[in-house]
């Protein structure tokens, strides 16, 4: 059951704070606009794929935008903040199960997992669709002539099952956001919306 704002404010332990700046929920939006557009066009579109590069490029301008900010962006947005160790991920997994909110003042270390598979794999994707060529003189990958026929080939079938692979991580991504609202009690979609929630502000530290 999820406790009204005023049941949670009356913990003294957890306090309401604005985490997510305005780059990071526009990142992160835009993202599952983009991916999605991406994915259905790539997989549905029409055979002369133009929407699905322009997406591809801005896909790519946004996890370049992403990858600087982790560095100079606000605490909440660096991966200095996020990123941890075995330890820390293994201690996050044993409570994963418990039915209370976590009130993570971030991404919890499993979350940061997430994070960072989600952007090497489409990294990934925007690379293998760069180089990619079909053979239908058409939908070639604007670097495709930059390495040899034998990897512009390849990448073709790499770019098809990343996209797979993406939408498995995805879905999982979706699942466990519901298992949060569902069983712990969290909704972690309304703090990437207005970029407010409610944290124990020690708890990263502790880990």
């Amino acid at each position: 059951m999820t406790l009204s704002r005023q049941e949670i404010s009356e913990n003294s332990e957890v306090e309401w704070i604005k985490l997510w700046d305005p780059l990071v929920r526009g990142f992160h939006w835009s993202l599952v606009l983009l991916m999605s557009s991406a994915w259905l066009l790539g997989h549905f579109g029409p055979a002369v794929m133009g929407l699905h590069f322009q997406c591809g490029y801005a896909i790519a301008g946004l996890v370049l935008l992403r990858l600087l900010w982790g560095i100079i962006g606000p605490p909440s947005a660096r991966f200095s903040h996020f990123i941890r160790g075995p330890g820390a991920i293994w201690r996050y997994a044993r409570e994963f199960p418990l039915r209370q909110p976590s009130y993570w003042p971030g991404h919890s270390p499993l979350g940061a997992l997430s994070v960072v598979m989600m952007l090497v794999l489409i990294a990934l994707q925007v690379t293998t669709g760069l180089i990619s060529d079909p053979d239908d003189f058409i939908n070639v990958g604007p670097l495709a002539s930059w390495v040899p026929p034998s990897i512009r080939a390849g990448a073709v079938g790499w770019h098809h099952l990343g996209s797979w692979a993406l939408l498995a991580l995805i879905s999982l991504h979706v699942g466990v956001i519901l298992f949060y609202r569902l069983w712990k009690g969290e909704d972690l979609v309304r703090p990437m919306v207005t970029g407010w929630k409610f944290v124990k502000p020690d708890k990263s530290a502790s880990q």
